[in-house]
């Protein structure tokens, strides 16, 4: 009987170790993806965030809705291209700039 108490207190004390881990682990996850890496749109603003450590700097293409695609040349971090409503996406070219 003691046998079964002891396992049973095992496998309660494993289950919230996984739990607790898996909290901090979506804590920590969540901060990234308020600036995620290349495009991404918020509610309003079109934004391409360069991520780099090594300062260079890219050319991407911006795709626009009814308008003529255009390249442009980004810094590292976050650079606005434009509203959501106008901007359809936008891509790292594989030059530098």
């Amino acid at each position: 009987m003691h046998l079964r108490r002891a396992t049973a207190c095992a496998l309660a004390s494993a289950a919230a170790l996984v739990l607790a881990t898996a909290g901090t682990a979506t804590a920590t996850a969540a901060p990234v993806l308020r600036n995620p890496c290349g495009f991404y749109e918020t509610s309003s603003d079109a934004y391409y965030n360069h991520c780099t450590s090594d300062g260079s700097r890219i050319v991407i293409t911006v795709r626009v809705a009814l308008a003529p695609d255009y390249e442009r040349c980004v810094a590292p971090g976050r650079t606005w291209l434009g509203p959501a409503d106008k901007i359809q996406g936008a891509h790292y070219t594989g030059r530098l700039c």
